[in-house]
Protein backbone atom coordinates (compact mmCIF):
# COMPACT_ATOMS: atom_id res chain seq x y z
CA UNK A 1 0.00 0.00 0.00
CA UNK A 2 1.34 3.44 -0.91
CA UNK A 3 1.85 6.02 1.78
CA UNK A 4 -0.39 9.10 1.48
CA UNK A 5 2.69 11.24 0.88
CA UNK A 6 3.72 9.17 -2.12
CA UNK A 7 0.22 9.37 -3.56
CA UNK A 8 0.13 13.17 -3.38
CA UNK A 9 3.62 13.56 -4.82
CA UNK A 10 2.87 11.15 -7.66
CA UNK A 11 0.10 13.32 -9.10
CA UNK A 12 1.23 14.98 -12.30
CA UNK A 13 1.18 18.79 -12.45
CA UNK A 14 -1.20 19.03 -15.42
CA UNK A 15 -3.89 21.66 -15.93
CA UNK A 16 -7.09 20.64 -14.22
CA UNK A 17 -5.48 18.56 -11.52
CA UNK A 18 -6.73 19.27 -8.01
CA UNK A 19 -5.23 22.21 -6.19
CA UNK A 20 -4.20 20.92 -2.78
CA UNK A 21 -4.88 23.40 0.01
CA UNK A 22 -3.42 22.32 3.36
CA UNK A 23 -4.90 23.76 6.55
CA UNK A 24 -2.60 23.49 9.57
CA UNK A 25 -3.92 24.06 13.09
CA UNK A 26 -2.26 26.62 15.31
CA UNK A 27 -0.51 25.40 18.45
CA UNK A 28 0.03 26.77 21.93
CA UNK A 29 3.81 27.05 21.71
CA UNK A 30 4.63 30.39 20.08
CA UNK A 31 7.35 32.98 19.90
CA UNK A 32 7.10 35.82 22.44
CA UNK A 33 7.02 38.49 19.72
CA UNK A 34 5.24 39.20 16.43
CA UNK A 35 6.44 37.24 13.40
CA UNK A 36 5.20 35.87 10.10
CA UNK A 37 2.59 33.21 10.89
CA UNK A 38 4.78 30.44 9.43
CA UNK A 39 7.40 31.25 12.10
CA UNK A 40 5.13 32.28 15.00
CA UNK A 41 4.27 28.70 16.00
CA UNK A 42 7.31 26.80 17.21
CA UNK A 43 6.26 23.37 18.46
CA UNK A 44 7.76 20.23 16.94
CA UNK A 45 4.30 19.22 15.72
CA UNK A 46 3.74 22.54 13.94
CA UNK A 47 7.17 22.49 12.29
CA UNK A 48 6.49 19.03 10.90
CA UNK A 49 2.97 19.93 9.79
CA UNK A 50 4.36 23.03 8.08
CA UNK A 51 6.96 20.93 6.28
CA UNK A 52 4.23 18.53 5.12
CA UNK A 53 2.02 21.41 3.94
CA UNK A 54 4.89 23.00 2.03
CA UNK A 55 5.90 19.69 0.42
CA UNK A 56 2.47 18.41 -0.58
CA UNK A 57 0.23 21.44 -0.77
CA UNK A 58 -0.04 23.92 -3.59
CA UNK A 59 -1.13 26.43 -0.95
CA UNK A 60 -1.24 26.26 2.81
CA UNK A 61 -2.80 28.26 5.60
CA UNK A 62 -2.94 28.23 9.36
CA UNK A 63 -6.19 27.79 11.24
CA UNK A 64 -5.69 30.26 14.09
CA UNK A 65 -8.10 30.18 17.03
CA UNK A 66 -7.55 33.92 17.46
CA UNK A 67 -7.03 35.31 13.95
CA UNK A 68 -8.97 32.86 11.76
CA UNK A 69 -7.35 31.73 8.51
CA UNK A 70 -3.78 33.01 8.20
CA UNK A 71 -1.53 33.02 5.18
CA UNK A 72 1.99 31.92 6.15
CA UNK A 73 3.52 35.33 5.46
CA UNK A 74 1.01 37.36 7.52
CA UNK A 75 2.74 38.99 10.47
CA UNK A 76 0.92 38.38 13.75
CA UNK A 77 1.49 38.80 17.48
CA UNK A 78 1.36 35.82 19.83
CA UNK A 79 -1.88 35.06 21.67
CA UNK A 80 -3.27 32.55 24.14
CA UNK A 81 -6.51 31.18 22.65
CA UNK A 82 -7.37 27.62 21.61
CA UNK A 83 -10.50 26.04 20.20
CA UNK A 84 -9.86 23.04 22.43
CA UNK A 85 -10.95 25.10 25.44
CA UNK A 86 -13.94 26.76 23.75
CA UNK A 87 -17.53 25.65 24.14
CA UNK A 88 -19.40 24.43 21.06
CA UNK A 89 -21.24 27.74 20.38
CA UNK A 90 -17.91 29.60 20.41
CA UNK A 91 -16.36 27.06 18.03
CA UNK A 92 -19.36 27.47 15.73
CA UNK A 93 -18.91 31.24 15.78
CA UNK A 94 -15.23 30.77 14.93
CA UNK A 95 -16.13 28.40 12.06
CA UNK A 96 -18.68 30.92 10.75
CA UNK A 97 -15.89 33.52 10.65
CA UNK A 98 -13.29 31.20 9.06
CA UNK A 99 -15.64 29.56 6.55
CA UNK A 100 -15.72 32.47 4.06
CA UNK A 101 -11.94 32.83 4.36
CA UNK A 102 -11.45 29.21 3.29
CA UNK A 103 -13.94 29.61 0.43
CA UNK A 104 -11.97 32.63 -0.79
CA UNK A 105 -8.67 30.71 -0.59
CA UNK A 106 -10.10 27.60 -2.32
CA UNK A 107 -12.93 28.89 -4.53
CA UNK A 108 -13.52 25.84 -6.74
CA UNK A 109 -15.20 22.90 -4.95
CA UNK A 110 -14.99 20.63 -7.98
CA UNK A 111 -11.23 21.23 -8.27
CA UNK A 112 -9.78 22.08 -4.87
CA UNK A 113 -8.73 19.40 -2.39
CA UNK A 114 -8.63 20.45 1.27
CA UNK A 115 -6.22 18.60 3.56
CA UNK A 116 -6.71 19.20 7.27
CA UNK A 117 -3.67 18.87 9.51
CA UNK A 118 -5.75 19.75 12.52
CA UNK A 119 -7.58 18.24 15.45
CA UNK A 120 -11.32 17.66 15.48
CA UNK A 121 -12.21 21.00 17.09
CA UNK A 122 -10.43 22.87 14.30
CA UNK A 123 -11.91 20.90 11.43
CA UNK A 124 -15.30 19.56 12.52
CA UNK A 125 -17.60 22.45 11.61
CA UNK A 126 -15.52 23.33 8.56
CA UNK A 127 -15.03 19.90 6.97
CA UNK A 128 -18.78 19.19 7.00
CA UNK A 129 -19.52 22.40 5.09
CA UNK A 130 -16.77 21.74 2.58
CA UNK A 131 -18.02 18.21 1.91
CA UNK A 132 -21.55 19.45 1.30
CA UNK A 133 -20.26 21.84 -1.37
CA UNK A 134 -18.39 19.02 -3.13
CA UNK A 135 -14.82 19.58 -1.98
CA UNK A 136 -12.52 16.60 -1.67
CA UNK A 137 -11.68 16.76 2.05
CA UNK A 138 -8.85 14.71 3.53
CA UNK A 139 -8.07 14.05 7.18
CA UNK A 140 -4.83 12.07 6.78
CA UNK A 141 -4.02 11.89 10.50
CA UNK A 142 -7.54 11.33 11.82
CA UNK A 143 -7.55 8.97 14.78
CA UNK A 144 -3.79 9.20 15.38
CA UNK A 145 -2.34 10.32 18.69
CA UNK A 146 0.26 13.11 18.75
CA UNK A 147 3.21 10.69 18.70
CA UNK A 148 1.67 8.78 15.79
CA UNK A 149 1.06 12.05 13.94
CA UNK A 150 4.69 13.05 14.35
CA UNK A 151 5.83 9.66 13.05
CA UNK A 152 3.38 9.84 10.14
CA UNK A 153 4.71 13.26 9.11
CA UNK A 154 8.29 11.95 9.37
CA UNK A 155 7.41 9.06 7.05
CA UNK A 156 5.81 11.49 4.58
CA UNK A 157 8.96 13.65 4.55
CA UNK A 158 11.16 10.56 4.11
CA UNK A 159 9.07 9.41 1.15
CA UNK A 160 9.85 12.71 -0.60
CA UNK A 161 13.56 12.44 0.12
CA UNK A 162 13.40 8.93 -1.31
Amino acid sequence: MRDRAQTLKAQPPYPGRPIVVALVACVGEKLDHAAPARDLYVSQWFRKARRYAEQFGDQWYILSAHYGLLAPDEERAPYNVTLNEMKVPDRLTWADRVWPQIRAAAPEPQRDRIVFLAGKHYRHHLAERLLVLGYDVELPMEGLGIGEQLAWMDRAAAAVRG
